[in-house]
């Protein structure tokens, strides 16, 4: 595998980017959580708490991919109550051991993608995949080309991560 060193383009990833979507009608994990009893099925929500809502993906990686997420609009893990947290992670437990028995799941990617660059199709609404795995499936993560790009140098990352910890 090849390595392309690209340190310059550090100042283009860490710059500010557009604001998340709105809240409402322009994020459909707002409009799912919102809506009834009665429109669960229409919307895919299979389960829901008082602080979050489970909701199988229309474009799943994998049979049973489900998507978790706050009720609340929240875009990053330090926007979350503890109560929300604490709910997220027991409901992310309680859809995996349904999984494992109803569908005899070998195993499971468990992700979250913060913000647009590392994947997130709605940055503004944090969620969780649940996507079960079985021995011998593919991997989901399409690799490309056989190169990596670094977009920073490893004494810059070295420096940046020994400065936070002695803080």
């Amino acid at each position: 595998m090849d390595t392309l060193w690209a340190p310059w383009r550090l100042s283009y990833i860490t710059a500010p980017k557009e604001k998340p979507p709105a809240t409402g009608p322009a994020c459909f994990l707002c409009r799912t959580g919102a809506g009834t009893k009665e429109e669960d099925r229409a919307n895919l929500v299979v389960y829901r708490t008082a602080l979050s809502a489970v909701v199988l993906n229309r474009f799943p990686y994998n049979n049973g991919h489900l998507l978790v997420a706050p009720l609340a609009h929240k875009a990053g893990l330090n926007d979350l109550t503890t109560d929300e947290l604490l709910d997220l992670q027991l409901v992310i437990r309680k859809m995996i051991a349904i999984l494992e028995k109803r569908i005899n799941a070998d195993g499971f990617n468990v992700g979250l993608n913060l913000g647009r660059a590392a994947g997130a199709g709605v940055p503004g609404h944090l969620h969780w995949h649940i996507v079960p795995r079985w021995a011998g499936d593919q991997n989901f993560m399409a690799v490309t080309g056989d190169t990596h790009v670094i977009s920073q140098s490893l004494d810059a990352l070295y420096d940046l991560i020994t400065e936070e910890l002695v803080r």
